[in-house]
């Protein structure tokens, strides 16, 4: 978990290549689909493009399905999900039904100006028009007022690790392995 810009995609795939499982990016899922031009991924697509979050129902489905792959069994990190209470509720139903529960939950964490500067680079570097300044305010804004609250949830389960996510790309994932081994056991 963690604010857009904060590097959750790169740890993911280091992570998933570390641990030898595979990562379920939200994001990636929400492309795939409007690639594939799915009904799930046009509604998607209207609110991708006004720099809204998808609809949780709309997520919810997309992920309920792909958690169903079988290429997930013996195990999987997920990156971008849940974002709020509702798909913390949703994402307990979904790993009920299939048999499984959560091993641990990663926050990454920088401060403001660090994520500003790291999507405004992003922006320019893979010309995505999702990621404007304003689009970009108005997504962090919605992940401090409905996103950040859960990592309170998490801790309360004893499923929360923090993780500085200000450095470079292998010594974040250093932190992050060290702090899911001391999780974990």
């Amino acid at each position: 978990m963690g604010p857009q810009g904060v590097g959750k995609g790169t740890q993911a795939a280091r992570l998933a290549e570390t641990f030898g499982i595979v990562t379920i990016s939200t994001g990636d899922i929400f492309r795939a689909n409007i690639e594939g031009d799915t009904e799930l991924g046009r509604e998607a697509k209207a609110y991708i493009e006004q720099g809204e979050l998808v609809p949780d129902e709309v997520t919810n489905a997309m992920v309920r399905e792909r958690l169903g792959r079988p290429d997930v069994a013996s195990g999987f990190l997920l990156d971008g999900y849940p974002r709020n209470s509702a798909q913390v509720e949703e994402l307990d139903r979904i790993l009920s039904d299939l048999g499984w529960e959560l091993d641990g939950v990663i926050e990454l964490t920088a401060d403001r100006d660090e994520l500003m500067a790291r999507l405004a680079k992003r922006a320019e570097e893979e010309g995505r028009t999702d990621d404007t300044p304003e689009a970009i305010e108005k997504r962090l804004a919605i992940y401090d007022a409905e996103t950040a609250p859960l990592t309170a949830a998490y801790a309360e389960r004893g499923l929360l690790a923090k993780v500085d996510g200000v450095g470079e790309i292998p010594d974040v994932t250093d932190r992050i392995v060290t702090s899911l081994a001391a999780q974990l056991g």
